[in-house]
């Protein structure tokens, strides 16, 4: 079952907010694939969720570390930046897969990770627009479509 539905973006505050919302239905297991050129939105739209579920976070791109955790009182969250990743078997070095189904797991870039990399439960498709940006999420499964659900009545849609 693939539900989606299309967000209009016009600034970066709407792009965080976008995933202040998210943040407020994950639970652990959860896994979010962010797509998008460079420049897209996939790091504000990560900040806007760490820093939802833990106020006052220095979120910043993992590019170099790939990595970076926070945790909240209900789970982590693994902010992965997979951009510089050389092969999909170096993630096996990160322990990402141990963690897989106790933690939600944000990955930029995912495409990199191609077949080491669990399947998104929420995909995440951002693009450059007329107006700002846009962003479609696509869910697989029952509970990611009812995020969607949730969300389609709280973010201005495309």
């Amino acid at each position: 079952m693939t539900a989606g539905l299309a967000v209009a973006l016009p600034d970066e505050a709407a792009t965080r907010a976008l995933g202040a919302a998210l943040a407020t239905a994950l639970a652990p297991g959860d896994v979010i694939h962010l797509v998008g050129e460079l420049g897209a939105g996939k790091t504000t739209l990560a900040r806007g969720l760490v820093q939802a579920l833990v106020p006052g976070a220095r979120v910043r791109s993992p590019t170099y570390t790939l990595v970076e955790p926070y945790s909240t009182p209900a789970f982590d969250v693994l902010h992965l930046d997979l951009y510089r990743l050389a092969a999909p078997d170096e993630l096996e070095a990160l322990g990402i897969r141990e963690r897989v189904g106790e933690a939600v797991i944000v990955a930029e870039w995912p495409e990199r990770a191609a077949g080491a990399l669990p399947e998104a439960d929420l995909r995440i498709e951002l693009r450059h627009a007329s107006n700002g940006r846009e962003a479609r999420l696509l869910a697989r499964g029952p509970r990611a479509a009812a995020l969607l659900h949730a969300l389609a009545g709280s973010v201005p849609q495309a």
